[in-house]
């Protein structure tokens, strides 16, 4: 029997009938400098990095003569070609698999000359570039919920019991998806509704999580598992919200003339999504505001010890994606 069906059923026995971000990202992925203002480039935590040009925009459409590039990285040591830095001889930058620690201040110089067409004199230029790059993860979802049911009265076991089958139903409907209801409760209240006559109704709420036990192997092996987790809550979200939809269709199509004392009160669904980051991971839309919706890697001075939204200044850590303060 579908889940709406039954809880329709149940209620009428129990109470009778009645990619990368960077504000100066060119066309095809490349990230200029910009001479005297560091640029602000946000990674996603295991990807690889937009492309780094060690010049600006102005000089990268003019003639460039005898140059050469010096790449210092966070550590403010230089940077050569491995298996993480990809440098090319024309100065552009690449860091593959970002992670925490890879963030940071990235500095390039540049260095030229300019020759003059009626002497040939010689002058030496150096540019600075400074990018500085963070890793972020999407935030977690989790979904608050609230609905209404009225009840024959506020005192009586069919209370508990509806409220038992109710969140029984919904973790059945997502259990697949590795999702489950946490910290439901309910309260019973007098409500006044103009035309009518006094009603009880159950005023219930709960969370929808995406970590039911054994979440971790729904990931295939995926590191990204936020993604995973996220897609799957917004599935189980939608399914809620299908079910609560049938329970008011059904009640309207079948009890036109006698309408059961416990029902799901129309339009009384309220959803609202909350994030969270994991430790070492906060949102700071102030600092990052190109990136205000992600989970940025905590700086050097702060760490986030859970899964808040934050990260907590603490002056004794100095790393990137600090979970805790010494």
């Amino acid at each position: 029997m579908q889940a709406w069906l039954l809880l329709t059923a149940v209620l009428c026995h129990l109470a009778g009938s009645a990619w990368p971000r960077s504000s100066l990202l060119g066309e095809q992925g490349l990230v200029y400098g910009k001479v005297g203002h560091p640029v602000k480039i946000y990674v996603k935590l295991h990807h690889n990095s937009p492309v780094l040009l060690c010049m600006d925009s102005q000089r990268a459409s003019k003639e460039t003569v005898d140059p050469t590039y010096l790449w210092i990285g966070p550590n403010e040591k230089t940077l050569t070609g491995n298996n993480r830095i990809s440098i090319t001889e024309t100065g552009k930058l690449t860091v593959k698999d970002f992670l925490e620690l890879s963030s940071g201040l990235y500095t390039c110089t540049l260095s030229y000359k300019t020759i003059k067409a009626e002497t040939q004199e010689e002058t030496a230029v150096k540019k600075r570039y400074d990018f500085m790059i963070f890793a972020y993860r999407e935030p977690d979802y989790t979904y608050q919920m609230s609905v209404r049911f009225t009840t024959r009265s506020c005192v009586g076991g069919y209370n508990d019991q509806l409220f038992m089958l109710l969140r029984k139903i919904l973790n059945n409907l997502i259990s697949d998806l590795s999702c489950h209801v946490i910290e439901p409760s309910y309260k019973c209240h007098i409500v006044k509704i103009p035309e009518h006559d006094l009603t009880r109704e159950l005023f219930i709420t709960f969370q929808v999580n995406p970590f039911a036990p054994g979440w971790r192997g729904a990931c295939n092996e995926s590191v990204d598992c936020e993604d995973v987790t996220n897609r799957n809550i917004l599935k189980a979200r939608d399914r809620i919200e299908e079910f609560f939809r049938s329970q008011a269709s059904i009640f309207y199509r079948n009890f036109s003339k006698t309408v059961p004392v416990m029902h799901f009160v129309d339009h009384s669904l309220h959803v609202v999504r909350t994030d969270s980051c994991r430790p070492g991971f906060g949102k700071n839309e102030g600092l990052h505001s190109n990136c205000a919706s992600c989970c940025v890697v905590c700086s050097p001075g702060t760490f986030s010890p859970d899964v808040d939204v934050t990260c907590q200044v603490c002056v004794s850590v100095h790393d990137y994606g600090a979970k805790s303060c010494p």
